[in-house]
């Protein structure tokens, strides 16, 4: 954009100078340095701040399907990519096992609580003790909860979504035995309730970001597109800031000004939902600083979208 600028002040000196307004002496000579100093200085070093500019990524959270019980797969009627909603199943787990569990405890529990009401009526007549009654109130407690524990291995054979949004890389099959383990999930289900857009902002520019300041952004996805959003916060911590448990000493290592994170919220809630995972582009985010390189940064911001159709980086 500065050349554009500096370009256009050289043609206008040249037609100024062809015209005869002005003599080409030392000073015009050497203005057009004095230009580009002052487009350096005075708008395109400020803009960086008031209008700061970063790379945007949309995040969206992923669930690693692991299910709460062992078993052979019967079912697996989901497809890969394909959208579905909260509670859809995902696959089913052969319920035969759980189902004769569920059946056995019914049957203790039944025989218990038979026991305890005839206990119960022995004690009334004082030809019955109270420990055979309170141990048979026990074993009809203890079967409940047994009960109550089998009914939910049981119901855990339908493995069904947690959230809006689909699986994808989908390998499971029918036939397939799956276990009960947190490091072996068999599926990756992608989250698509809520859009994430992270931009990244340079720590020279982050200071004058806050919560609810217009942004643009435009999309490799969606060339020539320009959208708008507002900041929702800035993450107030980096991976070169955490500090972790461990059992060494302090490690040096080189430091270096990495850039933070803005959340932003889009303003097209149906535009972000299209939005794939993983999808880059930029974003311009303006802050009540420098507001007259605002234009600036809006033209630079279309040019970048306007070159997205040809611009695969």
């Amino acid at each position: 954009m500065i050349i554009v600028l500096l370009n256009v002040y050289l043609v206008l000196l040249f037609l100024l100078v062809k015209l005869g307004v002005i003599r080409l002496n030392l000073f015009w000579k050497f203005s057009p340095l004095l230009v580009l100093l002052i487009l350096l200085i005075g708008l395109f070093i400020p803009m960086n701040w008031g209008a700061p500019q970063g790379a945007a990524l949309v995040v969206r959270n992923s669930v690693a399907i692991v299910p709460s019980v062992a078993g052979e797969v019967i079912d697996v009627p989901v497809e890969a990519n394909r959208p579905i909603k909260e509670g859809d199943v995902l696959f089913r787990i052969d319920p035969i096992p759980f189902e004769a569990t569920v059946k056995a405890l019914k049957s203790q529990l039944a025989f218990a609580e038979l026991r305890l009401e005839q206990m119960s009526q022995l004690q009334s007549r004082g030809t019955g003790r109270s420990f055979d009654v309170e141990q048979r109130e026990a074993e009809v407690s203890q079967l409940r909860a047994q009960l109550e524990a089998a009914q939910w291995n049981l119901d855990k054979t339908t493995v069904r979504a947690p959230a809006d949004g689909y699986v994808t890389n989908v390998a499971l099959r029918k036939g397939a035995r799956v276990a009960s383990l947190p490091l072996a999930p068999v599926m990756a289900f992608i989250d698509t309730s809520k859009t994430i857009v992270g931009v990244a902002i340079d720590q020279i520019a982050v200071r004058y970001v806050a919560q609810g300041q217009p942004v643009e952004l435009t999309f490799k996805t969606q060339p020539g597109a320009i959208v708008t959003g507002r900041v929702e916060s800035v993450l107030q911590a980096i991976a070169t800031g955490q500090a972790q448990t461990s059992g060494t000493a302090v490690a040096p290592r080189a430091v270096s000004a990495a850039p933070f994170v803005v959340r932003i919220k889009l303003d097209n809630a149906a535009f972000a939902d299209a939005l794939p995972a993983g999808a880059v582009g930029d974003a311009a985010i303006f802050t009540d600083q420098v507001k007259p390189a605002h234009l600036i940064r809006r033209v630079i911001l279309r040019q970048i979208a306007i070159l997205n159709y040809v611009n695969p980086f």
